[in-house]
Parts: structure tokens; sequence; C-alpha cells
């Protein structure tokens, strides 16, 4: 009922809209998307690249330099595209997982329709928001805009998925470009394994181009193309690793080719030229909203993206901002900005390693060399930097280090910038009310019979400015902030204590050991999440007896059936950080996965892809 009490005022809204400002035609608009690839084409540069269909699509259109997809992985950044919103802000970051919105807010598609759009999308969503109401006509292998009505204008999606992670990996692959005139990134060694995934990368880029060049043919043969505006861009950075998941600019970095027919020149920003490019700043939470602009229509107060095209082109980006959470089976928190030259990356759970071992990123090749290079000791510090602990801060100057390796948050040369970006980072959080800052299973506790969006804007429920502060205090691991910390595990809000927790883990033995009383009495609160970080803390420092109560608490939380997923994939983590301390929850954790059959085939194989690595790590 209150979606159909919604439809109708944004109908007569839209309708006293068209009553005034809106063109008597629309475009028709059609999104060429791929996945998994960074700006590696002709277009931008990349003489490596065979890419003739977007070779020449580029010179027509207006070629983006720089456009992020907020997220560097595809649920959370598809998410943020799909509803103008960033995904940190509704609750649905985490890769795979399910939220909602509010009733009154809409993803974008939806405001299309309203203006007589038919919709389609061949094939992927991947969306962490329940659709409500109407979306899509068609969203299928079979969705096409050719089967609207006679006259009806479209907004078209082609996905194509060749160019994906699991591609690159795939075997076996027969190479067009040659291995030895690849570029190797300073972070990657180079070996024959590196070299190989790295150019069959660029062959599916090559096979991903020609499957262009068919939708752009077919627009021209249906007499379609001049009264069409095509955007091409990816889902986020390359599926190597590095790139994809993380919150660099290569990880987030996507190419970005906008074509406007001549008819429809009135709709392209002020700087458009033909085979021209701009340096304005855009990211994924911008697309909904220029989608809505096209369509004549202002975009709704709620969407936090800005329309860079259409008549309601807002003013250009300072920032840009990406987001990391957990990722698949391994929980983490981090925050990146860029301006047009320096990205800064804030790690907020700098004690776990940025290589965490993921399933399915060790499948490729490129992974597994690296890490046994590594536990040899065979790497450089520029490739070793990825399987160690992580600094609080991290700061690259894009435009002298385009492979992000040297950190300048030291640098004293650079603490203005640094300043600056810190700031705008913090800004971001409070302006979009980021929801990043609590535990997974909290998240939901706290949005029960609302949405994770409505909660995060409840002081009451969300006490922001306290967790902000405390998540602060405790991972830029400054030693003199422990007092701190020790009081704050006595504080009324979960979250609040679960970050003091986790900020004295990250501190090391010696502050375990001087907060044995509090992490004790820890091990009983109310929250799971808090009972988690207080074992993995003895669990991992405290003396034989603390830790068997550790892990005597931790083996009461791994059961999927009996705890929910987001509990049991907090402890099976923290039992991965013991070692053989945790054999005693061996029979615990064999059972962990029973009752996993009851979440969305998404999240099913998170716990058992756990149970599966501590098992083999214990009999080791």
């Amino acid at each position: 009922m209150k979606w159909l009490l919604t439809l109708v005022a944004i109908v007569l809204l839209n309708s006293a809209a068209r009553a005034g400002d809106a063109p008597k035609k629309l475009p028709n608009i059609v999104w060429i998307t791929c996945e998994d690839m960074g700006p590696h084409l002709g277009p931008y540069g990349d003489k490596y690249a065979t890419t003739p269909n977007l070779d020449k699509f580029a010179q027509r259109s207006l070629r983006y330099l720089t456009v992020w997809s907020n997220a560097p992985v595809c649920a959370p950044a598809r998410t943020t595209l799909i509803s103008g919103m960033y995904a940190s802000s509704t609750g649905s970051e985490h890769m795979r997982s399910m939220t909602q919105l509010p009733d009154s807010m809409r993803l974008f598609v939806a405001y299309l329709r309203l203006r007589g759009y038919y919709c389609t999308n061949r094939v992927k969503e991947d969306y962490n928001l329940e659709k409500k109401g109407p979306v899509w006509h068609d969203s299928s292998n079979k969705a096409h805009y050719k089967n609207r009505m006679p006259g009806q204008p479209f907004f078209a999606v082609f996905n194509f998925t060749v160019t994906h992670e699991s591609q690159i990996r795939k075997r076996p692959h027969k190479l067009v470009h040659d291995p030895a005139k690849v570029r190797i990134p300073a972070y990657h060694p180079d070996t024959p394994e590196v070299r190989h995934d790295w150019a069959q990368y660029y062959d599916n880029i090559t096979t991903m181009d020609k499957e262009v060049g068919a939708i752009l043919r077919e627009l021209e043969e249906s007499g379609l193309a001049q009264d069409t505006i095509v955007i091409f861009f990816s889902d986020h950075g390359s599926g190597m690793p590095r790139n994809k998941r993380w919150l660099y600019d290569c990880g987030l970095h996507v190419p970005l080719l906008i074509h406007f027919p001549e008819r429809w020149r009135d709709l392209a920003p002020k700087d458009y030229a033909a085979g021209g490019t701009t340096p304005r700043l855009v990211s994924f939470v911008d697309f909904g909203p220029s989608m809505i602009s096209l369509s004549g229509q202002r975009p709704p107060e709620h969407m936090q993206g800005e329309a860079f095209l259409g008549p309601h082109a807002a003013a250009p980006r300072k920032y840009l901002h990406g987001f990391r959470g957990r990722m698949d089976e391994r929980i983490d928190l981090a925050r990146s900005v860029r301006d047009e030259r320096y990205v800064y990356i804030r790690n907020y759970m700098p004690h776990k390693a940025q290589g965490q071992y993921l399933n399915y990123m060790f499948q490729t090749p490129t992974t597994r060399v690296w890490k046994e290079l590594f536990d040899l000791g065979k790497l450089n510090e520029a490739q070793s930097f990825f399987w160690k602990t992580r600094p609080p801060e991290e700061l690259y100057d894009l435009e002298n280090d385009r492979d992000e390796i040297h950190n300048l948050a030291a640098s004293p040369k650079h603490q203005e910038i640094l300043r600056r970006l810190r700031g705008a980072h913090s800004d971001h959080v409070f302006q979009i009310r980021d929801l990043g800052f609590l535990p997974e299973d909290e998240l939901h506790a706290r949005s029960a019979g609302s949405n994770p969006y409505d909660m995060g804007h409840d002081d009451r429920k969300y006490p922001l400015k306290r967790i902000f502060e405390t998540t602060d205090l405790a991972s830029m691991l400054q030693p003199e902030d422990l007092p701190k910390l020790q009081k704050a595990l006595s504080d009324e809000d979960s979250a609040v204590r679960y970050w003091a927790a986790l900020g004295i883990i990250m501190r090391g033995k010696d502050a375990v050991v001087s907060s044995r009383k509090a992490l004790l009495k820890a091990l009983a609160d109310s929250a799971p999440s808090v009972r988690i970080a207080a074992a993995e803390a003895l669990g991992k420092y405290g003396s034989d007896q603390d830790a068997s109560k550790a892990v005597a608490a931790l083996a009461e939380l791994v059961s999927f059936k009996k705890n929910g997923l987001y509990v049991a994939v907090q402890a099976l983590n923290a039992l991965g950080k013991l070692g053989p301390r945790a054999a005693p929850a061996l029979p615990a954790i064999q059972a962990a996965p029973q009752g996993t059959d009851a979440v969305t085939p998404r999240q099913r194989e998170y716990v058992p892809r756990l149970v599966e690595k501590l098992i083999a790590d214990l009999e080791k």
C-alpha cells in the first residue's frame, strides 16, 4: 500500500513536470557494460590493448578520464549504480548481502519507467538491495529494446561477462597477446603465471570489443542510432588480484565513453566534443541521477549522486569516494578518497593483511604464485606489501606513481594534502551516515522493523559520532590511546565496545595483557560481536587458560543454524587468527555449515569456505 501511494505521488509530480519543461520526445539510452576491467583500452592510450570497435566509438564520443565505481567489486558497485546512493549508506556495502531501501525510495530505473521508458537488462543485476515495485520490464538473457511498443523510448543495458575475473583463469587458453610484451605492475612479481594472466585478460578485452561492435552495428542497422545516447563503461577495475576488491585507483577506476547523436546534443555536458576528453570527476553514484536528468526529470532529493548529464546536471565534484566492507567470507573495513591527482586510503582494520585468504581469489594463478613467493621470501618491498598488515593511512600521487606503491602518508611535504583528504573522508562519513562502522549482525539487528538507511539516520539507534570516534581511536594505533579504549569497553553502545576490543587487538600482546580483566568480562557481553572480538584478543595473546575460555566462547558462536550467518562468519574469522589454539573448537567448526541452505544462494558458500580453510590449517 505504501508503494502504491508513493507511486501515485511520483506520477502526479512528474505529470506536472512534463506539462512544464519536459521534451516532447525522449532520447533512447543504451548502456554497454562489461565486467572487471580498468581503462585498459586503446582510447585510453594502452598500446598493448586491441580494441578496434571501441577505438572507433571513442572517436565520436566523450572520454571521461577519472571515473570511479565507488566499490571495487561487483555487487556493492552495482547496488550504488542502480540506487543512486552509496551502498555504505544503505547497509548494502558488503559483498553479497541483502537489505532494503525505505518505502519512499526507488531504484533509478523506476523513475525512467514513469516517463514511459521501456527498460531492459541483459542480464546481470547482482544488487544488494531488494527490488520493490516495478523496475525492469525484462531482465533476462532475452531482454532487448526491440520488444518495446512501437515508438516507445527505451533504456537498455547490455552486459558482457567475458572480461570477468573468472575468465582470466579459464584454461586451456591459447594466448593471442604476447605475454612477453605485457606490462607487469610493480606490485606483482614477474613470473610466467602472472604474464599469462595479464595477457589473457587483454585477450578477453579484445573478445568483449567484438561484442560491443555487434551492439553498435545493430543500432545502426535498426535506424535507431541517431535517437540513442550510448554509454560504455565497466563495473569496476580489473579482475587481477590487488585491483578487484581493493580501494586503490586500479580497483575503482573504470573507462567511460559517452556518445550523443547530433539531435540530442543539447543534453550533453558543456564540454562535450566528439573524440574529446573531460577531466570531470564522476562515480557510479552519479549515474542514476544522470539518467533521470536525461529523461527530463529532476533527480529525487534522496539520491546522493549528482547528475553530470542532461538539463539537471550539477556542478562538478571535488572528490570521489570508495568503500570496502566484507569481501565474500573475509571481514574488512576501509574507505578511500581521490581528487584529480591523489588517492587517500583509510584502513580501519590495519591488523588484517590486505591479502586475506579469499577462496575465490586464490583460484587465480597469479594469486597463488604471488603468495608462494612471499612465503619463500623472494619478493621485494612493493610486492610484499600486499601480504602484510597495513598502515592506518595510505596516500599516493597518481601523477608520479601509477602503481600506487609509494605511500606518502608520512611524508612531511604531503601533510597538508593528507589532512585535506582525511577531512574530505570524515565529512563524507557524516554526510551520508556511513553504516560500515557497525558489525554486520548489528546492522541487521538494529534495523529490525525498519531499514538500514532510516536506522542510520536515527542517532538513538546509531550514535555515529561516538562510534566513529572510537573506530578512529582504535585504528590509528596510537599507544597512548589504550586507556581510552579500555574505558570504552564499558560503553553503553555495543558498537563502541566492539571497536574498543578491536583497538586492543590491534595494539598486540602487551595491550591485551594489560586489558585482561575487561576482556574476560567482555566474553559474556550481550553483543556477539563484542564477545567475538574479546575472544580473538584473549585467544591470540592471552594465557593458555584464558585462551581456552576464549576458544570455548567462539565455539558457541560458529553455528550458522544457531547464531545466523553474520555471527558465524565473524566467529570463524576470529578462530582463523588463533592458529593451533583453535583446535579444541574443531568439532564445532566441522558442524558449523549445517543450516546454510537457509540463506540466499549468493551467501551459501561463505561458512563452508571458512570451515574448509580452518580445518586445512589445523591439520597442517
